[in-house]
């Protein structure tokens, strides 16, 4: 049976509709899974004062005047973490703001977010970084991470001031939307980085290679008449990175990997001790570019959707450990500019509200993954690697929880989008699983009724 659900998303600006829980919640007999413990089994978990108070309570030891909610039947994780989700704020509104990207965060079972600095101005000074932080705080929604600039203006020409913006509160760098393509800037990056223990995180393409292509270079590009950006465009820059990365002795982290052979030169950077992680968004393991064959934009994304060799090495390095997380890209688009022919639409689709059951049915339902392993991918490591103090339920942790019914069956509906933008190719499918509630801070700020 597919449920009617109508998602809550509690007005926090004030105390209507706003679940307080200031003393003590007792989530009770969820199947609690925290990898950070390797944690798996039925328990009932203690929030006290925003943390995590204890994680196996006996019901003869519930504070009598906790708040309690019931998990029976549903699965108990840490906070889940996107570590890179485009909020559009400031410069492009009219697709996504802070505020609403933040509601959609949670939609999707998303306690944290953090935000490449693509907007318009870019976030490369310590005003916008100010910025994003306020909105976030205003909005009151789930964490909101900012990121900063890797180069003024994302220009690629000019190192920014990466100690002042990581100083401001940037939890990493990016030029994301663009490849730096001045490696002497890039390794003067990596060095910074290194320095303040800060994360680089790589949009690898070459441009010159990529250049007024619209979708993976292949047998279906050249049947439709549509120019293909080659996965050579993405091995080159990853190889080049990991190299300059190797020889810094920095950390790198490659976002929205797509190509065989950036997942085969992860693999092997790893296995010689650079210190590389990698991202997959779950349109990169679903989809593959036959879909483009409708020529529907809402399948044109960068990386574009490749082959299924592409694909299936993805899943592969999803299951091998070579792909350390998985984040969605969300890229909202306003309707009138997505809805355009798709040699001249925007790259791009919204993914924070459809990533988790896309997950749950493409790896765990399927035996690739368990999961504790879903778990270390979706909160554990994208936390690890933007050096922020969330995706764990050991106590005196933040007490950001994610509470998911595994086996929900539901319609992903246009009008259920928490997201300004509905720019997505997996409208009207079928899905099953999604986040019931989400917790951060100890209050309850989403459930599913």
């Amino acid at each position: 049976m597919i449920f009617a659900i109508k998602p809550v998303l509690y007005d926090n600006s004030s105390n209507r509709n706003f679940k307080r829980l200031d003393m003590s919640t007792i989530i009770k007999n969820g199947r609690v899974v925290d990898p950070s413990q390797q944690l798996d089994k039925t328990a009932n978990l203690l929030l006290v004062d925003g943390k995590i108070a204890a994680v196996d309570v006996p019901d003869n030891a519930v504070p009598s005047d906790a708040n309690i909610f019931d998990a029976s039947g549903k699965i108990v994780v840490p906070g889940l973490v996107d570590m890179h989700v485009h909020l559009r704020e400031p410069g492009g509104e009219d697709a996504e703001t802070v505020a609403t990207g933040a509601k959609a965060a949670l939609s999707g079972g998303f306690a944290s977010i953090a935000c490449p600095p693509n907007t318009v101005p870019p976030i490369d000074t310590r005003a916008q970084v100010a910025l994003i932080r306020e909105l976030a705080s205003a909005a009151r929604q789930c964490n909101v991470f900012p990121m900063c600039c890797i180069s003024k203006g994302r220009k690629g020409e000019e190192l920014a001031e990466l100690g002042v913006l990581f100083e401001s509160g940037a939890v990493a760098c990016s030029d994301d939307g663009s490849s730096v393509e001045d490696a002497e800037l890039m390794r003067r990056a990596l060095e910074y980085c290194k320095m303040f223990d800060k994360p680089i995180l790589c949009h690898e393409e070459s441009a010159p290679l990529a250049k007024g292509g619209v979708m993976h270079e292949g047998a279906v590009s050249n049947l439709l008449g549509l120019r293909g950006i080659p996965a050579e465009a993405e091995d080159i820059m990853v190889a080049r990175d990991i190299a300059l990365a190797e020889s810094v002795g920095a950390a790198m982290h490659v976002m929205h990997v797509s190509s065989a052979g950036a997942v085969d030169a992860i693999r092997r950077a790893k296995a010689r001790g650079v210190r590389v992680t990698a991202e997959v968004a779950p349109h990169h393991f679903t989809l593959t570019d036959e879909n483009l064959r409708s020529f529907d934009p809402n399948f044109k994304m960068n990386p574009p959707l490749r082959s299924q060799k592409h694909l299936d090495a993805c899943l592969r390095g999803l299951v091998d450990g070579t792909i350390d997380a998985i984040a969605t890209d969300h890229a909202p688009h306003a309707e009138e500019r997505k809805r355009r022919e798709i040699d001249v639409a925007p790259f791009g689709i919204i993914g924070l509200e459809s990533a988790l059951p896309l997950a749950i049915e493409t790896l765990v339902d399927s035996g690739l993954l368990s999961w504790s392993q879903l778990v270390e991918k979706m909160s554990l490591n994208p936390a690890k690697i933007l050096r922020v103090n969330k995706g764990t339920l050991k106590p005196g942790a933040d007490a950001d929880v994610t509470i998911i019914d595994p086996n929900l069956e539901w319609i992903f509906d246009v009008d259920q989008i928490r997201s300004k933008s509905k720019n997505s190719p997996y409208l009207g499918r079928k899905m099953k699983g999604r986040a019931a509630a989400v917790f951060v801070a100890g209050e309850l700020r989403y459930q599913l009724q």
